[in-house]
């Protein structure tokens, strides 16, 4: 019986000590804009764990539910995930009201998309105030002579213009919304900026793939999707008149362009938009995404944080590949030093 207890007890200690220091993934939720992304590095993050292992356990890594940013924000404010995603940037005061902290992660561009027949990709113009009279139902035809002044060599139908937005509490909605505001005093008096917006016109799609397919579904219709996503859809984008007046195509030069003026160090806890930058190849509508990571630094905060640490330093080809601008050097330093000043064991 002793040798038998004996060796019942050895068992255990060999299962504790081979057992990974995770039992579970680290938990994340919100932004569908950055998914992908985030859906990538998690691969690389399991990878990693595993040692490099062909066969990787589904009990270490990262679990992340695309649920929208205000889904996110409201998870990990609940402590109903580790870690949330959003492209809305909290303030100071949200983030002390909540006891978190906030970096961001990735950036990007917010991309008009059509389905008008014989319209491809980067064929058709919008200015900032243009798209917000077809969102606030000002202009109700693809014909309109608002949209032919700015795309004289375009055949467009004599149609109604049906319009896409997202129905769920959305990081995207908010840069969106942002920028109409900010080409619309009409729009931002009426509608204003927000995850959520009373739409005042339109038809509603829940997360960027739902808003991606209904767009290529549905004939004459517009919508708003994150670039990469964009491309891999094969959805005929727009080229957006930017701050200096040029009408500028969505990539990663453009969006480069925006994010280069941005002044993080001034940004009390990176709390920044990109929208509207300067520069005349700088795109109009670039969005950042930002984790939200709870206080005090525990064994699991401190994994949430290495995941990303091994994603900014091994993931920045993988975010360019998928449409995304990956955070420069300074900005991951400055991220780094965030983590050590506001992630005490204890704060």
């Amino acid at each position: 019986m002793k040798l038998l207890t004996r060796l019942a007890v050895a068992g255990a200690l060999l299962a504790a000590f081979a057992a990974p220091v995770s039992a579970e993934p680290i938990t994340g939720a919100g932004s569908s804009f950055a998914f992908p992304i985030i859906g990538k590095w998690a691969q690389n993050y399991r990878v990693a764990k595993s040692d490099g292992a062909e066969m990787t356990p589904l009990d270490i890594g990262v679990d992340y539910e695309p649920i929208g940013s205000l889904g996110g924000e409201v998870r990990v404010t609940q402590r109903a995930a580790e870690f949330g995603a959003s492209d809305r940037p909290l303030s100071s005061e949200e983030l002390q009201r909540s006891t978190l902290i906030q970096f961001p992660i990735v950036m990007g561009g917010i991309v008009p998309v059509v389905n008008i027949d014989g319209i491809g990709p980067g064929q058709i113009r919008f200015t900032g105030a243009l798209l917000a009279d077809i969102y606030l139902g000002k202009v109700k035809l693809w014909s309109d002579p608002a949209i032919k002044a700015v795309n004289p060599e375009l055949k467009l139908p004599e149609a109604p213009i049906s319009v896409i937005y997202r129905s769920d509490g959305s990081g995207t909605t908010f840069n969106w919304t942002d920028y109409l505001a900010k080409a619309s005093p009409e729009w931002r008096d009426k509608v204003g900026v927000n995850t959520q917006v009373p739409w005042p016109v339109g038809a509603g799609a829940e997360r960027t793939q739902g808003i991606a397919e209904a767009v290529k579904r549905t004939k004459n219709a517009i919508g708003y999707v994150e670039f990469g996503q964009v491309m891999r859809a094969g959805l005929a984008y727009a080229q957006v008149q930017n701050k200096a007046g040029a009408f500028v195509k969505p990539d990663p030069a453009s969006f480069s362009a925006a994010a280069a003026s941005a002044e993080w160090a001034k940004a009390r806890d990176f709390s920044l938009m990109l929208n509207d930058a300067p520069g005349a190849e700088a795109y109009p509508i670039v969005a950042t995404t930002f984790a939200l990571v709870p206080k005090p630094r525990t064994r699991r905060t401190q994994e949430v944080l290495d995941f990303f640490r091994l994603s900014f330093e091994t993931g920045a080809g993988d975010a360019t590949t998928l449409g995304y601008v990956p955070l420069p050097e300074a900005l991951v330093k400055q991220v780094k030093d965030y983590w050590a000043s506001t992630m005490k064991a204890g704060s």
